[in-house]
Order: C-alpha cells, then sequence, then structure tokens
C-alpha cells in the first residue's frame, strides 16, 4: 500500500523520545536513532539504559528540526514507533517494529503492523480529570517562545503512547496544551493522569554532544481547565500567542484544555530526581 519507505519521512539518524514501563513508571531517554530499515531501529544512550531483549519501548520520532514554522495541520512527518527491544551492546539497543504510522498533518502516508500484533485491549474506566488547582497563574517562562512543541507521553496498555503537541509553559513548570474529547490521548489521560512531557528546546539550541539537553523531561499529573474557569480565557490568550495556528482549534465545541503539573523533572542520567 505504502511504496516509500520510513527513512524517507525520517532522516536516516535523528533525536527521538524513547518511553518504557520500568517497575510500574514510565522511564523516558532520548536516544540518538538511526532508521536502519522499515522495520528496525537502532538506539544509542548517552548515559545508559534499563532494557533488556524482549522489552517493549515507544519511540517518537518527527522530521522537525526545531526552528520550523509550524500551520494548523502541522504539517511535519511524526510517528510513535511501537516495538520490541531484540538486542543490546554496550549503550545501543535494536528494536524491531510492532506498530506504526507515519502522519503527515492529520493524514497517514505510510503504517505498519506487525503480523503477530494485536492492539491491546484497555478496559480501565475513564473518570473526569480534577479541575486545575490553579488561583492563579505564573509567569510564562519565555525562554521557551520559541520551541514551539513537545511530546506528550501517555500511559496505555503494555507499552506508552506519544503525542505532538503545542504546549505553553511557565516558569513553575506547569505545561497547558489543547486536544479534541474522544481524541485517543484524551482517553488515555482519563484512564490515568500520570504522564510525562518532553519539551523540545532546539529552537533555541542544539547540543550534538549531549543530545538530552534538547529536551527537558517532566513527569507530573494532568488536570482539566474548564471553559468556566477564571483562567481559561488568560491561558488561552498567552497560548494563542505563542502558538497563533492553534486559534482555531479553541471555535471547536469539544476542544479541552489541560494543565500538566510537573512533580519532578527526569534526569537522564540516574532516572528521577
Amino acid at each position: 500500500m505504502y511504496d516509500n519507505a520510513l527513512s524517507d519521512y525520517i532522516d536516516h539518524q535523528t533525536i527521538g523520545v524513547v518511553s518504557s514501563y520500568q517497575q510500574d513508571d514510565i522511564a523516558l531517554h532520548i536516544a540518538l536513532v538511526d532508521v536502519l530499515d522499515d522495520h528496525r531501529l537502532k538506539l544509542t544512550f548517552h548515559h545508559g539504559h534499563q532494557l533488556t531483549p524482549d522489552h517493549l519501548v515507544t519511540i517518537h520520532l518527527d522530521n522537525r528540526t526545531g526552528i520550523s514554522e509550524y500551520d494548523a495541520e502541522l504539517k511535519v512527518y511524526r510517528t510513535s514507533f511501537k516495538g520490541k527491544v531484540i538486542h543490546c551492546a554496550d549503550n545501543s539497543v535494536w528494536v524491531e517494529a510492532l506498530e506504526y504510522q507515519v502522519f503527515y498533518g492529520i493524514s497517514v502516508v505510510k503504517e505498519y503492523r506487525h503480523p503477530n500484533y494485536q492492539y491491546p485491549e484497555d478496559d480501565r474506566p475513564e473518570r473526569p480529570l480534577p479541575v486545575t488547582p490553579l488561583t492563579s497563574l505564573a509567569d510564562i517562562d519565555l525562554e521557551e517562545k520559541e520551541n514551539k512543541l513537545g511530546v506528550l507521553v501517555t500511559r496505555a496498555p503494555n507499552q506508552p503512547h506519544t503525542t505532538v503537541m503545542a504546549f505553553l509553559s511557565s516558569v513553575e513548570d506547569d505545561v497547558f496544551f489543547i486536544t479534541f474529547k474522544g481524541t485517543f490521548k484524551q482517553k488515555l489521560l482519563a484512564r490515568d493522569r500520570q504522564c510525562h512531557f518532553a519539551i523540545d528546546s532546539r529552537a533555541t539550541f542544539t547540543f550534538d554532544n549531549a543530545i538530552e539537553w534538547n529536551y527537558s523531561l517532566l513527569a507530573g499529573d494532568v488536570y482539566q481547565v474548564p471553559h468556566a474557569h477564571p483562567l481559561f480565557q488568560p491561558i488561552k490568550e498567552l497560548f494563542i500567542a505563542k502558538n497563533p495556528w492553534e486559534m482555531g482549534f479553541f471555535s471547536h465545541p469539544a476542544v479541552e484544555m489541560f494543565h500538566f503539573k510537573s512533580r519532578h523533572l527526569v534526569c537522564p542520567k540516574q532516572g528521577l530526581v
């Protein structure tokens, strides 16, 4: 069905956000990713890892440069690559694909599903998210003004799920984002509001020898910001000022605003701090 190779959409070598489950928590790392072919990736971790053969991992990949221009359709190639570790050697890990879809805008341009892969059932109940505890808005983090997108890492069965999100952040590491009710990520958040957020900082600097410094990795919990909440309108205005291509989404009746409240910073060398 799809004639193009994965490397036609994602650079042969790029930076990936790698997530997996470790002792009932999400382990999050930034890795150098080599796209070997449509079904295999090689991951290199500068500070080691805890992965073993047969471990299930999810790797967020995209072709963004950090200084890309965006519009409402988010015209960048991106994928949530779900795979299984097949080999480990020193700081490198080889991963075989189980399932992925490459998106450009809202369209799927390439997809793969291993013949033995079945989408896991998710019987966790959905619950309304608690309302944000914020009563006032902290100063917006102006250092993140040019960093337009981040990666939301949510808890799905068997292995995490990743999604590119426009965001607004405060100096106290509050992160705000929007989505529509009924989306896959919204359903995952309704089942488990613990998640991670990776802020992509490549728009303001790029470290080739310490690639994990290109992202700020946060672990926290998600709250809702209802339309009637007194902070909804101020956050909306600041969100649009930072991400003007998102303006049209706020006119949709199903749009929902979320507040990610950080609990701690994820340290790529030692895990959690």
